[in-house]
């Protein structure tokens, strides 16, 4: 015996069930709607031939053999276990041997049910039109033969019983030649519980309805049925009028919305909390142990257990009712009180997805501020590095000037000695302080005059031509100015000693709104266009530091307020500006007369 197999495609899809014949199935020879057809054929016949005797219990039999080829109930790639092999053999007894009016009802009400609610999840129409007839024949059958047997209101000599015995059975022999339709449209029969039960309940309300005005009326049983289906559609119209009614009434739909869903309303409130201690916990090991102390608020939750790639921990009680899920990197185990529902089970779900998607967040919010913090160390350390090695040039300078002016003007050294010292010790302080201050300090403003001339000063023993235009009472960021200044100037010497620089010229000038322009110039060979384009966006690696440095210098101005570029960038002529933000003052003139 072959039971049907189901497959589903994802949790908690309802599982479509793989009949005989159909593409995937083991069993070919049998095709869904042939076997559907022979099992109502062979119902019939035992239904015609007299409930009780020998034939019909033979037919009952085979009819109830059919219905295991054709049952939409057990998966048929499960074992068969002893239990449900008993039921097999008991249902089977009892519907044979112990066969009734009374059970011919009820076994009839079943088959309708199970059938007629599968057909809305059915959307081609092909599919649909052997599981509507063998729909209508039940029913039929039901009210025209089973029920007038029950009552005793069965008349053998009316028309009725021909209709019965030979035009019925038609829809049923339409239901074998009905084609299955395509692979891709194939017959599935999904158990729907919701429509299957509604089905059952409508078909019993009717037939004991019938019953019941028939006793209470006296009158014929075709009256009776009659009454009770136009009470029955008059209470159906006005449910569908009570569902979605006109005139401010939420109506019926709403209400059963609300009461199927009054069960999330603590998981709501779980939620507002979630949200609460993930404004308060950064750390994602905090959250997560508060997060599960909060999960014991629910009404079903009686503990609580997670592990994480750093800590595990578990909170409240262990019952004998444990779900387990993992979200986000969470292995997060549920205990409740009683054995969860599927509506519960969802529920767990959701909570289980939220609090692994907060930790997942909590996770990667804590790496970034690593990162940002790691980030501001590097540049903390890489801008400190550049400003000693600035002020190792400076000094580099000076012991160079000492070594060449030592013996020609011993008074005019030691005068620039005295000069420069105190302003390295002065940069050198303020670079300690750079490490010590927690946050950036506004930088002081200098006299551009004095700043100017310390410039000329440290670089009065190299080949550079400075020429500056500014009157004397303006103030300039001396930090920024010293940074860049030595940075580009630096650079340009580096350019010399590696090939011919002609020239290497700095000016500074006024701009209109009475702040200070920094312009070095080289006469070397021009930057590559690869380097160009990263010169100030990120480091860039290079043998005698050009880029780096330069990146280091744009991010300060910027923070000063001020831009650092690359004006121009031809041979002879590589030039860089830093100036302040907006600034709309014409170029000053080169000392060679250029503008």
């Amino acid at each position: 015996m072959t039971v049907p197999r189901s497959s589903s495609n994802s949790p908690g899809s309802s599982p479509e069930v793989t009949y005989p014949g159909n593409p995937g199935a083991d069993d070919r020879w049998l095709g869904p709607n042939l076997a559907l057809g022979l099992m109502l054929l062979v119902l019939h016949m035992g239904l015609m031939v007299g409930i009780g005797s020998g034939p019909s219990r033979a037919f009952l039999l085979a009819h109830f053999g059919l219905f295991l080829l054709w049952q939409p109930l057990w998966q048929g790639a499960d074992k068969l276990v002893a239990g449900r092999a008993m039921l097999i053999v008991l249902g089977g007894a009892a519907l044979a041997w112990w066969s009734s009016w009374w059970l011919m009802a009820l076994w009839i009400a079943v088959l309708f049910s199970l059938i007629g609610g599968n057909v809305p999840g059915m959307r081609a129409l092909r599919p649909r039109l052997a599981p509507v007839l063998a729909a209508v024949y039940l029913l039929t059958v039901l009210l025209v033969w089973v029920v007038p047997h029950i009552t005793r209101a069965f008349d053998p000599q009316t028309l009725l019983v021909v209709f019965v015995r030979y035009v019925l059975p038609i829809p049923l022999l339409a239901v074998l030649v009905v084609p299955p339709g395509s692979r891709n449209q194939s017959p599935r029969y999904p158990v729907d519980l919701v429509y299957s039960v509604m089905l059952f309940l409508l078909v019993i309300v009717l037939v004991l309805g019938a019953m019941f005005v028939q006793q209470i009326t006296q009158r014929d049983y075709a009256v009776s049925l009659l009454q009770t289906v136009i009470g029955i559609a008059a209470l159906m119209l006005v449910l569908s009028w009570l569902w979605d009614p006109r005139g401010g009434f939420d109506g019926v739909g709403q209400l059963l919305s609300r009461y199927f869903l009054s069960l999330g309303m603590p998981f709501e409130r779980w939620m507002l909390s979630l949200a609460a201690i993930a404004e308060r916990e950064t750390d994602p090991e905090t959250f997560i142990s508060r997060a599960a102390e909060e999960l014991l608020t629910l009404p079903w939750i009686a503990g609580a257990g997670w592990k994480t790639d750093v800590r595990s921990g578990d909170r409240g009680e262990r019952s004998r009712y444990s779900t387990q899920f993992e979200f986000g990197g969470v292995d997060l185990t549920l205990y409740s009180r009683w054995r969860p529902s599927p509506g519960m089970l969802v529920h767990m779900r959701l909570l289980a997805r939220l609090l692994g998607d907060y930790y997942e967040a909590k996770r990667r919010e804590q790496a970034q501020r690593n990162t940002a913090y790691l980030q501001a160390i590097y540049e903390t350390g890489s801008r400190v590095t550049h400003d000693v090695k600035n002020l190792l040039q400076s000094l580099r300078s000076l012991c160079s000037a000492a070594a060449v002016g030592s013996d020609a003007d011993p008074d005019a050294l030691l005068r620039l000695i005295q000069r420069q010292l105190p302003q390295i010790t002065q940069r050198l302080q303020t670079t300690l302080d750079k490490l010590d201050t927690p946050r950036a300090c506004p930088s002081e403003t200098v006299p551009s005059a004095e700043w100017w001339s310390s410039l000329v000063q440290r670089y009065a023993h190299e080949k550079v031509e400075f020429e500056s235009t500014i009157e004397g009472t303006e103030r300039l960021n001396g930090e920024l100015f010293d940074s860049v200044a030595d940075n580009l100037i630096q650079n340009a010497l580096e350019k010399r000693r590696r090939s011919p620089v002609d020239r290497i010229a700095v000016w500074l000038e006024r701009t209109r709104d009475g702040r200070c322009r920094l312009t070095v110039e080289d006469a070397g060979e021009p930057l590559s266009e690869e380097l160009v384009s990263s010169l100030f966006s990120v480091p860039v690696s290079s043998e005698t530091g050009l880029g780096v440095g330069l990146f280091q210098c744009h991010k300060q101005a910027a923070d000063a307020g001020y831009t650092l570029s690359l004006d121009r960038n031809e041979t002879g002529a590589v030039r860089f500006v830093c100036e302040p933000d907006g600034a709309q003052s014409a170029k000053a003139a080169t000392p060679d007369g250029q503008s």
